[in-house]
């Protein structure tokens, strides 16, 4: 059994947009916490994804997978405008942040689980693939950690 190229293509690009939402996202959390340790923790989380892109990218050198820019995407940037307007009426915004910060994560984890669940990847794609899988279930007992603790 081969590999599906162009439902490969489309996986990829959608955990892609995923991880660019998550970058951004995180910046603008970053941007909108109170806490030093949660705007660390947020521009640290930021840094991470950054390296998820590239290791994507570099997975599949055979697939046009987009330049070096973090665009997002539509969603993503009404749902970043969404954090700046909850940030602005709710009391907590730390809380907040960290409460879409556990959204996003589970949308991602959902994308990379249907990538891994329907598509026969290549040995290396598949590690680089649960390695990051497994980074973003350890974020949200993080994410989920740190909101006990507000």
């Amino acid at each position: 059994m081969g590999i599906d190229t162009e439902k490969l293509s489309k996986q990829i690009r959608e955990i892609l947009e995923k991880n660019e939402d998550a970058v951004k996202g995180y910046e603008k959390a970053a941007e909108i916490s109170e806490s030093v340790k949660i705007t660390e923790y947020f521009n640290k989380k930021a840094k991470e994804r950054l390296s998820f892109i590239a290791a994507l990218r570099g997975c599949f050198p055979e697939l046009d997978l987009g330049n070096e820019l973090v665009e997002g995407s539509d969603a993503g940037t009404f749902h970043r405008s969404w954090m700046s307007v909850k940030a602005f009426f709710v009391g907590d915004s730390d809380e907040a942040m960290l409460e879409e910060a556990i959204n996003g994560d589970k949308a991602a984890l959902e994308e990379y689980e249907t990538l891994i669940d329907e598509i026969l990847l290549p040995a290396p794609a598949a590690k680089i693939i649960l390695q990051q899988m497994t980074r973003i279930k350890n974020d949200l007992e993080e994410i989920k950690a740190l909101e006990e603790a507000k």
